[in-house]
């Protein structure tokens, strides 16, 4: 088995020189790893600096959205051209660290039918606000969507191709990370999680957790895009 992982990248020019040796930890544990950066639209220098800097990484490469469509579009754009078997994605922002995939992998390595497996990371370290937030976001899709869900957007996410392949209408916004967890669970996958730690962001800030205001605004897409998912997989 083959393993990719996606990165979505919005104007993340200063995170790049760290993320990318991290990134290099992942393609040396895993042999044959391939991660793809995805620059999603970047107005910064995101564009200069992975043109400078991919070609002292073998094994990663890039891929350009020309127009920022959302987070989740970055991700399928990145998706769509990974060659794995493994598919996986995480954040850039350096809360969590590439390299963490490779314990991932090894759960599909391990695993008599990796097909059938669905593999997230665990988040510990972070502020006790977040926590409070993330278990109440936890209970009311647990509630609404009839599946314990917990800790949604906790990164890594990882699953074979032939699940990805049964998609349709994927969100390209961040409701993707609940997408993937929910659909997984309708589908009877096996659940694997293991501890991520989730440290502090190198540049830059959230683009929704920055205050309660934003948090109210993320719930309020969250609440919508949720009762659209469970009335359209409840069709299907």
């Amino acid at each position: 088995m083959n393993l990719s992982l996606v990165i979505p990248c919005y104007n993340e020019a200063k995170n790049l020189p760290l993320l990318l040796p991290r990134c290099a930890e992942l393609t040396a544990a895993v042999s044959g790893a391939e991660v793809i950066l995805v620059d999603n639209g970047s107005c910064d220098e995101t564009p200069e600096v992975l043109a400078e800097l991919l070609s002292q990484f073998p094994g990663c490469r890039s891929v350009r959205v020309e127009v920022n469509q959302g987070y989740g579009f970055g991700i399928l754009s990145g998706l769509a051209a990974a060659t794995g078997d493994i598919l996986s994605w995480t954040h850039a922002d350096m809360q969590t660290n590439p390299s963490d995939v490779a314990k991932g992998f090894a759960l599909f390595a391990e695993a008599p039918q990796p097909e059938n497996l669905f593999v997230k990371g665990r988040r510990y370290g972070r502020p006790l606000a977040d926590v409070i937030f993330t278990h109440g976001m936890s209970l009311f899709e647990t509630l609404l969507l009839s599946h314990a869900l917990f800790d949604i957007n906790a990164q890594p996410t990882m699953f074979h191709r032939a699940f990805f392949k049964t998609w349709q209408r994927p969100p390209h916004d961040f409701s993707l990370d609940l997408f993937a967890y929910y659909s997984a669970k309708r589908a009877g996958l096996a659940l694997r999680r293991f501890p991520v730690q989730f440290g502090a962001r190198a540049h830059g800030a959230s683009h929704w957790n920055v205050n309660w205001r934003g948090k109210l605004k993320f719930i309020r897409r969250t609440l919508d895009y949720s009762f659209r998912l469970r009335r359209e997989l409840s069709n299907l």
